[in-house]
């Protein structure tokens, strides 16, 4: 039996690589709180903070189709309030506008199911979809 090893597999039509078909094609473990910062990423390029508990993961190397990707996100931190639930959201129907960028939000709601954006200490998001 014959082991193949590469480096980076390309598929037909993307400009970028990816270890793997199949895996995250952008991912980011960033800190949400203070000055932004982005604890270890992939084909992340940068972070930008829209206001309390509203980010935005700009990527290095975009989507092929806007509307054809997905992003999962998740968000914690230190303390826990009973009664509140904390959540992440894509933002709006302009999330999946640009191939170049996702806009989530984290943002808790209580027992009177009043929604307010709250910065915290760890967030996630991962990213899959064809390259462009």
């Amino acid at each position: 039996m014959s082991t193949l090893t590469v480096t980076n597999i390309k598929a037909t039509g993307e400009t970028a690589s990816r270890a793997v078909s199949g895996v995250a094609a952008a991912w980011v473990n960033f800190n949400g709180t203070g000055t932004i910062e982005a604890r270890d990423s992939m084909n992340v390029a940068s972070l930008t903070d829209n206001g309390t508990g509203d980010y935005t993961s700009n990527f290095t190397s975009g989507f092929f189709s806007a509307v054809d990707y997905t992003g999962t996100t998740g968000s914690s931190w230190d303390t826990v309030t009973s009664g509140v639930i904390n959540f992440n959201r894509a933002v709006g129907s302009s999330s999946y506008s640009t191939e170049s960028l996702f806009r989530m939000q984290n943002v808790v709601v209580d027992s009177t199911t009043n929604r307010t954006g709250l910065d915290v200490n760890y967030l996630y998001a991962v990213f899959h979809g064809d390259l462009a």
